[in-house]
């Protein structure tokens, strides 16, 4: 089977990236530590707004925990409670909030990079268009006194530039605040000229996350101990390449935001073809030990758990492709804010 038909299965999947420039145009502004938070909330919230009251309904339920744990009300709100951990927790939409890493204060001119991925279902470019792209002007212009305060980013600024991911490159939408109305963008075009791992001519050995991981049953005592015997630390040293790999099959197999599970859930997200080459991929992981791994905590101000990097023998190039595949996706807990994406070396 040639590598193109092998793989083309992860190509039908639905996926639209979106790469967003937003110019500062005031003399100051800084950004909180967690920004994907905040975005969530007042980006979520301008856009329930402006929908008809029977399609903003489940937005206002999805972004009610974030409300509370901000503790908003009218007069400027209170900030988020001190002894409270960021509730994990999406639009109706299956939306990433993927900020860059980059600077906390920025001054007048200055650009903030941050990608918006619309997955499933969610995938639709009328409606990021429609209301997403609007609701985004708004958040650069709006005087609510919720948001528009002293230093923040709201109302401080104007959209530069949207690229549409083709692949590893990036087509502009958007281009000095003037959007190309004849611009076409597709569901399926992030993968075209992808190869999901044929292009590796070397010996991949390290995942470093770069933005916090919480996966599900991975947790710091993940290395084997001197009182296990062999196989039980085969089985330890395995575990965490088999915990990624899990964490990529529930992010394609579980319902989207505000959808009910049904039988058939997977077939939608993945065909057979890709579920088999997934499941594959998870017989190979004993042969990914960890060898260490380099962790520490994050704030419990922020989404996640960790953050750091895993260090295994070499990687078989049959993980490859589905590891490429899941830090495109993210995983595990808190995606929506842009938690669990990672690079290989």
């Amino acid at each position: 089977m040639s590598f193109s038909t092998r793989y083309g299965s992860f190509r039908r999947i639905r996926l639209i990236r979106y790469l967003v420039a937003w110019r500062v145009n005031s003399s100051l502004v800084t950004l909180p530590k967690c920004f994907a938070v905040e975005l969530s909330q007042v980006l979520g919230t301008i856009i329930s707004n402006r929908l008809p009251t029977r399609e903003a309904a489940p937005w206002q339920k999805a972004l009610s925990p974030l409300n509370q744990y901000f503790d908003t009300d009218p007069g400027g709100g209170k900030g988020p409670h001190k002894a409270a951990h960021v509730p994990d927790v999406s639009w109706p939409i299956d939306s990433v909030l993927f900020v860059h890493p980059g600077k906390s204060t920025y001054g007048l001119g200055e650009l903030i990079f941050w990608e918006l991925k619309l997955f499933g279902d969610g995938a639709d470019h009328g409606f990021f268009l429609e209301t997403i792209l609007p609701a985004m002007e708004e958040a650069g212009y709006t005087t609510d006194p919720r948001w528009n305060r002293t230093n923040k980013i709201w109302g401080r600024f104007e959209i530069q530039a949207v690229y549409a991911a083709r692949g590893s490159s990036w087509e502009p939408l958007v281009s000095n605040g003037r959007l190309d109305t004849r611009a076409r963008v597709t569901a399926s075009q992030w993968a075209d000229g992808l190869t999901f791992g044929a292009h590796v001519d070397r010996p991949l050995r390290q995942l470093i996350w770069l933005t916090p991981f919480k996966l599900q049953g991975l947790t710091d005592g993940s290395r084997a101990s001197a009182d296990d015997n062999q196989a039980e630390a085969t089985n330890r040293l395995a575990f965490t390449m088999t915990a990624v790999l899990n964490g990529l099959l529930l992010r394609l197999t579980l319902p989207a935001p505000g959808r009910r599970k049904g039988a058939d859930y997977a077939r939608v997200v993945l065909d057979g073809d890709g579920l088999f080459i997934l499941r594959e991929a998870l017989l190979q992981a004993i042969q990914a030990p960890l060898l260490f791994k380099d962790l520490e905590p994050v704030s419990r101000k922020c989404p996640g758990q960790w953050t750091g990097k895993h260090v295994f023998a070499p990687i078989p190039r049959e993980i490859i492709p589905c590891l490429e595949l899941a830090s495109i996706l993210h995983i595990g807990k808190y995606v929506h804010f842009g938690c669990g994406t990672f690079r290989l070396e």
